[in-house]
């Protein structure tokens, strides 16, 4: 690959300010997790949706279908009956209303509508991931829906979660080092760059560079970039990106590093925060988007 095309590949934007981890939120009362911004939105918006179904029953799905206090940007309510009957719906999800869903599976095969109804009837209350098609992006992106069983009626709220968190970005590296301890170089390195090796999931993967040449010899997101020198993906004012990265882990085995890259999901340059390790001669990275 010639060193210009690299360089347009990594049309990069130079960063002024440090990325800053945002001040935790409350605990989460579906399950004592720490909440992001989105869940947040969703419990208050499941929160609301509860209390008026508890005050006027069965008379708040018309409520939740229409509604406007009912959605929130992108978020809305549902709600099914415990045979998996589709009740309401404010969201895409209006066409499935009258219809039983129990036995309906996501992109991925999940049967989420029959965990949703199993976690209900136990516990009351819960969450379960899926996939499933986001309107605003049109695109199928993970979602996590927040539920609660109220009598015979359960009342959910989802948000789609189509960027990786610090903490999916690091635990993807730990196993991505185990990988290539366990399996040997090369068969780490040619899981990192399958679609289908367990390492790429919408915005997250492994990327893996030689340090002695500087070489990619990984690349989840960009594979034109394997054999290609590192040394030549630059942002506009010359931050030697790669080169940076060698030395932080030539000086302290593993580090981070901020910077922007085109998200593979958004196909946009973003913000990115990476952790790198080195092992076996390489430097392993993985890195997340923030917002």
């Amino acid at each position: 690959m010639k060193l210009a095309s690299v360089a347009s590949l990594c049309t990069l934007v130079m960063l002024t300010q440090p990325v800053f981890a945002a001040d935790p939120a409350p605990a989460n009362p579906l399950g004592g997790l720490v909440l992001r911004a989105d869940e947040n939105r969703s419990v208050q918006l499941l929160d609301k949706a509860v209390e008026r179904f508890r005050k006027v029953g069965d008379a708040a799905f018309d409520e939740f279908n229409r509604a406007p206090r009912f959605r929130d940007r992108e978020l809305y309510v549902y709600a099914l009956a415990t045979d998996g009957t589709m009740l309401a719906s404010g969201g895409s999800s209006v066409a499935l209303v009258g219809r039983n869903v129990a036995t309906m599976q996501d992109a991925a095969g999940k049967p989420f509508f029959r965990e949703m109804l199993d976690t209900a009837a136990k516990a009351g209350e819960g969450r379960v991931e899926y996939r499933w098609l986001n309107r605003v992006d049109n695109r199928e992106e993970l979602k996590v829906t927040l539920f609660r069983k109220v009598g015979e009626r359960i009342i959910a709220v989802g948000y789609y979660v189509p960027r990786a968190t610090p903490a999916q970005a690091k635990d993807l590296l730990g196993r991505a080092v185990a990988a290539v301890k366990e399996k040997g170089a090369q068969a780490a390195l040619a899981s990192f760059n399958a679609l289908d090796g367990g390492f790429v999931q919408d915005d997250l993967y492994v990327f893996a560079i030689d340090l002695e040449s500087q070489r990619f010899l990984a690349h989840g997101a960009m594979p034109k970039l394997v054999g290609s020198d590192g040394r030549a993906v630059r942002d506009p004012k010359g931050k030697a990106i790669v080169t940076d990265m060698v030395n932080i882990v030539g000086r302290k085995g593993e580090g981070e590093l901020d910077y922007a890259w085109r998200n593979p999901v958004t196909d946009k340059l973003e913000t990115k925060h990476s952790f790198i390790r080195r092992v076996d001669g390489m430097l392993v990275g993985v890195g997340y988007y923030t917002r």
